[in-house]
C-alpha cells in the first residue's frame, strides 16, 4: 500500500470569552478609586468614582469590593484588574511595597477575589497605563515602548510586542527610582535622589513652594494663585501659570523636563525603544514640558548621531488609562481563569506553543 503523509492534529477551539464579556478596572490612588467597566475593544460602558485612604488598607479592599458588586449589579462581570501605585510581585497578587499606600506584603488578589468571587489580578498602575496605551492608544504599531507617567511620583512601564516586561520579580520599569543625584532629596521608597524627586508634580510643587516662602520677586504670580500661603500651591496650579506665559512656572516645568529627559535616556541605554510615551498629571502641561524633555533626551542619549532616536509623545488615553488597561490585564485573566475551568471539566490540556502569551 502507498505510503501515506500523516495528518497534523486539528488544533482544537481555543476557549474564549465572549464577545460582549466586560471586565472592570480599578485605578487605586492614596485618596481616590477610579474605575470603570471595559469592554474588549478599550470602550468604558460606565465610570465610577470614589474617595479613600491609602493610609487604611481595609478601608481601601472594602471600597474596591463595594465598586465592583456596585458594577455587578447592573452588567455580567467576566474579571476584575486592579492598578496598584507600588511594587506589584510576578505572579501579580501581592503589593509588596507602595510608597504612598500603606501596603506592605499585601495579598490583594486573594482577599478580592474571595469576596467578590471573579477572577483577579493586580499589576503596578503604570504597568496597566503603558499596556492601555500599547494596545488602544499612542504605542499602537510600536514594538518596543518606554511609558512614564508623571504625578505625584513617576511610574514607568517597558513593553514588548505590546505585552509588559516586569522582569524577576515584577519591578522592572521603576524609572523613578533611578538615583540621580547623590545624597539628594530623601525619597519616599527611602533613598536619596531619586528621579521622581526632581521630575514630578511633588518636584514642581516643592520648587514653586520653596520660591514663594522666601518671599521671592520671580515667584509673585504663583504667590497671588495661593494667596501667599505655600502650602495650598499644587502642581496644577503651576501647570496653569505656565499656560498662561508665568515666566517662573515656564521655567519650573523646563527643570522638570530637562531632569526627565536625562533619566529617560539613561534607561533608554539599556532598553533601546523605538518610542517612550509620557503621561500623568504632570503631562497637560503639553509641549511646556515635552520639549525641554526632548532636548535633553536628546543631548544624554547614548550614541546620538549615530541611531534613530525614540519618539517621545504625549499619552493618548488620559485619567483613564490606569483602569482601562487594568481590565484588559483581567480580561486575559478570565481567558485563563475559563480554560483552566474547561480542563477541569475534562477537556484536553492544550499544548504550551497553541496558548497565547500572558499579558
Amino acid at each position: 500500500m502507498p505510503e501515506t503523509t500523516p495528518r497534523r492534529a486539528v488544533r482544537p477551539a481555543r476557549p474564549r470569552l465572549r464577545p460582549d464579556a466586560l471586565t472592570v478596572g480599578i485605578d487605586i490612588g492614596g485618596t481616590k478609586v477610579l474605575s470603570g467597566v471595559v469592554d474588549g475593544s478599550g470602550n468604558v460602558i460606565e465610570r465610577l468614582r470614589r474617595p479613600t485612604l491609602g493610609s487604611d488598607v481595609r478601608a481601601v479592599e472594602d471600597t474596591i469590593v463595594e465598586v465592583v458588586k456596585e458594577f455587578g449589579s447592573r452588567y455580567d462581570l467576566a474579571a476584575v484588574g486592579i492598578g496598584a501605585a507600588g511594587f506589584v510581585d510576578a505572579t501579580r497578587s501581592i503589593v509588596m511595597f507602595a510608597p504612598h499606600l500603606a501596603w506592605r506584603n499585601e495579598p490583594l488578589r486573594a482577599s478580592v477575589a474571595e469576596r467578590v468571587r471573579l477572577p483577579v489580578v493586580v499589576d503596578n498602575d503604570a504597568n496597566a497605563a503603558g499596556l492601555a496605551e500599547c494596545r488602544f492608544g499612542a504605542g499602537v504599531g510600536h514594538r518596543y515602548v518606554m511609558c512614564a507617567t508623571l504625578g505625584t511620583g513617576i511610574g514607568g512601564a517597558l513593553l514588548i510586542d505590546g505585552r509588559i516586561h516586569r522582569g524577576a520579580n515584577g519591578m522592572a520599569g521603576e524609572f523613578g527610582h533611578i538615583q540621580m543625584v547623590e545624597g539628594g532629596h530623601r525619597c519616599p521608597c527611602g533613598n536619596r535622589g531619586c528621579l521622581e524627586q526632581y521630575a514630578s508634580g511633588r518636584a514642581l510643587e516643592r520648587e514653586a513652594r520653596e520660591l514663594i516662602a522666601a518671599n521671592s520677586p520671580v515667584a509673585h504670580r504663583l504667590t497671588e494663585i495661593c494667596d501667599g500661603d505655600p502650602t495650598k500651591l499644587t502642581g496644577p496650579d503651576v501647570t496653569d501659570a505656565a499656560k498662561e506665559g508665568d515666566p517662573l512656572s515656564i521655567e519650573l516645568l523646563a527643570d522638570v523636563g530637562h531632569w526627565l529627559g536625562v533619566g529617560l535616556a539613561g534607561f533608554a541605554a539599556a532598553f533601546d525603544p523605538s518610542l517612550v510615551i509620557i503621561g500623568g498629571g504632570v503631562s497637560d502641561a503639553g509641549n511646556l514640558l515635552l520639549e525641554p524633555t526632548r532636548k535633553s533626551f536628546s543631548r544624554a542619549l547614548v550614541g546620538r548621531g549615530f541611531r534613530a532616536e525614540p519618539q517621545i509623545v504625549a499619552a493618548r488615553m488620559g485619567p483613564e488609562a490606569n483602569f482601562i488597561g487594568a481590565a484588559d490585564m483581567a480580561r486575559s485573566a478570565a481567558s485563563r481563569s475559563l480554560r483552566s475551568r474547561r480542563r477541569r471539566e475534562g477537556q484536553p490540556r492544550r499544548e504550551s506553543w497553541f496558548r497565547r502569551p500572558v499579558d
